[in-house]
């Protein structure tokens, strides 16, 4: 068996410089589709994993909480989302995500067709070996 060719890590993080850059075009052409900014289809994107509180989801996006409330309030206006109290604490307010929000959201996925046409060239094992890496990099690792 032949050893694997060494790929150093300034090379992995400039494919993933190359990748993010093609989705986040990619992205933000099909938001601009359904008349949202990349931030606004990058919160519906977040929200689609569930409800969030205001705060979290500033944090996720890494934007100042005034700019989330600009872009929630954006959003709520179109129906897109709404507020909620949280069960636990009255105090504190989660965003959820509308069905028009889900419909939108899935629009925006379906539109990726640059994203759709590299991931369709992955055989089903080249996919699971993808979705394996990918989470072994950026997913969190569970609480000890």
């Amino acid at each position: 068996m032949t050893e694997a060719p060494r790929v150093d890590t300034a090379q992995l993080m400039e494919l993933l410089s190359v990748s993010l850059g093609v989705y986040y075009g990619d992205f933000t052409i099909a938001a601009a589709s359904e008349n949202l900014t990349a931030s606004q289809g990058k919160a519906l994107t977040v929200l689609r994993r569930g409800p969030a509180a205001m705060r979290a989801l500033a944090e996720t996006m890494t934007c100042d909480a005034s700019n989330m409330t600009g872009i929630i309030d954006r959003l709520e206006k179109r129906g897109l989302v709404r507020r909620e109290a949280d069960p636990s604490d009255r105090r504190v307010k989660n965003v959820v995500l509308t069905p028009e929000g889900e419909r939108v959201t899935d629009s925006i996925r379906a539109k990726m067709h640059t994203t759709h046409e590299g991931l369709d060239r992955l055989d089903a094992q080249d996919r699971h070996s993808l979705h394996t890496l990918l989470e072994r990099v950026f997913a969190p690792a569970p609480p000890t």
